[in-house]
């Protein structure tokens, strides 16, 4: 069975928004065991919507849809569903009373504009929206079913979950595995080379890689005459590929680093407190993304300023005169300086120039320097990073995370850059 999915909104077609709605269904249909056959994304237009859905409804035998089921006048997917399937739009009222609870439950009142999210076309089934008001529809389109749900990406998610897969799921062939690998620290071209014999080694696997910048995500894709034995297959495959990657090799699914550092730390009931310089409080916010980060953050500083840096952390005034703000002996001595101040086992510090000046021919934009101060001594790592200021923050704070994580897991530490990467001399 081949899926297709659409995703519907001017904003998506012009490029205003990206479209993360598609790359979630893409993969969480991928892991259910069905064939993505392809995607497309259409703008507001009641016409070209439904044109295309009659095109999809001949390729593929599902078809998941986001977006236009609001209530402004550029939401327009019921109406355009409705033509594709030669039906009318009436008012479903088990629907109405859902949008009418939730809007009085907020404290509003229900409007015409609410109201019209009630509209379905004849003989669609109802996707109950536990996260927003506008409900999703299930309608048959020609020979394939076509599942409608907000663009929205939580309620989105939510209902796909809740709703669209338990409906299609039982459909799936279940012939196929997947385990994503999430790694740092190894360049897409590297890792390529150290698995290249990797598919050979084993039939009916596909290796595939994903570059987010900083990360790189490797896809072990099996398929066989049964699930039970895809899943071998992949997890086999998969062991092998983390063997030979090493410890670049920090995570599966949807763990990313902060997630995996934040266990590392809390697992051994380490604490932790952060000076951030260039990243500006990036490394806290990625931390504190997730609940249970009080259970090892104990707090930290951004120290922009040399004087905040003395001031704050006890950065001495000699080291910033002699070496500079940016430097392995400041970085050093700002994660000793907060680890000293809170109280804590562990500082993790970054210092660098984000850009996009401040560079010279000796301190180049890009120039990072980050450092760990535990019991043991002080780690200093520095890299030249590429890109734009955003660019090189994010690298910023997910090699300093990934040293901690090293450092607090008993890991080797990650090998310096190559030449190519190091700042010049000094």
């Amino acid at each position: 069975m081949t899926v297709g999915i659409l995703s519907v909104g001017t904003e998506v077609t012009r490029g205003e928004i990206v479209d993360t709605n598609s790359a979630f269904l893409a993969a969480a249909l991928t892991d259910a065991g069905f064939d993505v056959g392809g995607g497309s994304a259409v703008a507001d237009d009641v016409e070209k919507i439904a044109s295309t859905l009659k095109r999809m409804a001949a390729e593929h035998e599902v078809i998941v849809v986001t977006g236009g089921l609001g209530p402004t006048t550029d939401d327009l997917t019921a109406r355009a569903a409705a033509l594709a399937a030669g039906v009318k739009q009436t008012r479903d009222e088990s629907a109405l009373l859902a949008i009418r609870r939730r809007v009085e439950a907020r404290g509003r009142t229900l409007t015409l504009h609410h109201e019209k999210q009630a509209d379905l076309p004849e003989g669609s089934e109802q996707l109950s929206n536990s996260e927003g008001t506008a409900p999703g529809f299930a309608l048959r389109i020609g020979e394939a079913t076509a599942y409608f749900m907000p663009g929205v990406p939580r309620e989105m998610k939510r209902m796909f979950q809740d709703q669209v897969l338990p409906r299609i799921g039982p459909s799936a062939s279940r012939k196929t595995h997947v385990v994503r690998l999430r790694t740092f620290g190894m360049p897409e071209s590297i890792a390529a080379e150290l698995l290249s014999d990797i598919e050979a080694r084993f039939p009916g696997v596909t290796v595939g890689y994903r570059l987010h910048v900083p990360e790189l995500d490797i896809k072990i894709s099996a398929r066989a005459d049964s699930y039970d034995a895809a899943r071998t297959l992949a997890t086999e495959c998969a062991a092998l590929t983390s063997k030979v990657l090493g410890d670049v090799v920090y995570g599966e699914g949807d763990d990313d680093l902060p997630l995996i550092t934040s266990r590392s730390l809390r697992s051994r009931g380490l604490r932790l407190a952060l000076a951030e310089s260039c990243t500006g409080g990036l490394i806290a916010q990625m931390l504190t993304s997730y609940a249970g980060a009080s259970d090892f953050l104990i707090g930290g500083a951004v120290v922009y300023a040399n004087s905040a840096k003395t001031r704050l952390l006890s950065v001495a005034e000699d080291t910033l005169r002699g070496h500079g703000a940016v430097s392995a002996e400041v970085a050093a001595e700002m994660a000793q300086g907060v680890r000293r101040v809170c109280e804590v086992d562990v500082g993790l510090s970054v210092t660098g120039i984000a850009g996009p000046g401040g560079g010279s021919t000796h301190k180049p934009v890009g120039l990072v320097y980050w450092a760990v101060a535990h019991a043991g001594g002080v780690v200093v790592r520095e890299r030249v990073f590429q890109g734009d200021r955003h660019d090189i923050q994010h690298q910023a704070a997910y090699s300093a995370l990934d040293l901690l994580r090293r450092v607090v897991s008993g890991l080797s530490e990650q090998s310096e850059p190559p030449p190519s990467q190091r700042p010049p001399s000094r």
